[in-house]
């Protein structure tokens, strides 16, 4: 059987022990590892693997040995408990050998787990599963993980109290993590508030928040926007130092100055206007934007993206001009603006 996508989030974090076994596939092998690794905890436990009640059969063991996986799923193992035959990196030559075990599959017998890369709706591997009246197949896709999930793995993280913001903040990065990841953020913010019995908040996530070029960027232009000129030349060193592209470094500019002039343009103030931005601001960085724009105003801001946009173009075009200090210069030149009263 064919498990939809809110499905089969449900019957990763709850598997049924009475199924014949399910096949978990798709192009990203990190995300479907993480789905492989919940749904045969949740079955075994925490020690299974510890007790010998999980059987790992490599692909090309299999291949060598058809039996195997029969043989995995039929033993008894010395610890009682739920036992998992699982099949690593199958593909669709080894359908013929994964058949008989679904096949002769008993009620007290090992589950099956078996993992795939990418598989057509042709796959045999997929229709084998797929037309079992016992057992599922899942695809697992490249889309983020949904707040549902975000929520799953706070709560295995042992994260229960977790304010709108953090939820908010942390459903926002998980558009721009891989799951591994937001997963490694997760546990860190778990041990970063660690004896705390406040509920987690943005700012605990900013702190656990992996960094990244894109945090130097930030930093350069608050730099910027507050009017603080003298501070920008050794950042744009770092940023250079990183591999960081004029044309890159004055995209994000305009567009941090254009979201101040959304927020000031907003007919109810640059308060409520903050709070339209898309993609959402929180925590910390809403109020420090926020305050950006009240200190701007909407005049000072459209000069500043007009400076901005000329230089852009000069970027773009034929200009032999250093482009670094291009950009550089424009920046300071912005900030120095701004700066005046």
């Amino acid at each position: 059987m064919k498990l939809s996508t809110r499905d089969a989030a449900s019957y990763f974090a709850k598997p049924d022990p009475r199924r014949t076994g399910i096949l978990i596939y798709g192009p990203d092998s990190m995300r479907v590892a993480l789905k492989r690794q919940q749904v045969i905890a949740a079955l075994i436990g925490p020690n299974g693997d510890d007790e010998m009640r999980l059987t790992r059969i490599p692909a090309a063991d299999l291949r060598q040995d058809s039996a195997m996986l029969l043989d995995a799923i039929k033993a008894q193992g010395f610890f009682p408990g739920p036992r998992v035959a699982f099949v690593e990196g199958a593909t669709d030559t080894l359908s013929k050998f994964i058949k008989p075990a679904l096949d002769e599959w008993q009620d007290g017998d090992a589950q099956i787990v078996v993992t795939a890369g990418q598989l057509t709706a042709r796959s045999a591997l997929r229709k084998l599963f797929e037309a079992h009246n016992n057992a599922y197949a899942a695809g697992i896709f490249t889309d983020p993980p949904n707040r549902a999930e975000i929520e799953a793995d706070l709560a295995n993280a042992g994260l229960s109290q977790v304010d709108r913001d953090a939820l908010d903040a942390l459903t926002s990065l998980a558009q721009e993590l891989g799951p591994g990841d937001l997963r490694q953020t997760i546990e860190k913010l778990a041990l970063y508030t660690m004896g705390n019995s406040a509920p987690v908040s943005a700012e605990d996530v900013t702190a656990c928040a992996p960094t990244s070029t894109e945090a130097a960027l930030d930093d350069v232009l608050n730099i910027v926007a507050e009017g603080r000129q003298a501070e920008i030349g050794p950042i744009m060193r770092k940023l250079e130092a990183q591999g960081t592209q004029p044309v890159g470094l004055c995209i994000g500019a305009l567009r941090h100055f254009r979201a101040l002039h959304a927020a000031c343009s907003h007919p109810n103030g640059a308060s409520e206007g903050i709070g339209r931005l898309r993609p959402p601001v929180f925590g910390p960085r809403r109020d420090r934007m926020l305050r950006q724009a009240q200190r701007w105003g909407r005049p000072k801001l459209e000069a500043a993206i007009t400076m901005l946009i000329d230089t852009d173009l000069q970027l773009r075009s034929t200009s032999r001009a250093p482009s670094m200090a291009l950009i550089e210069r424009t920046l300071i030149r912005v900030a120095m603006y701004g700066a005046r009263r």
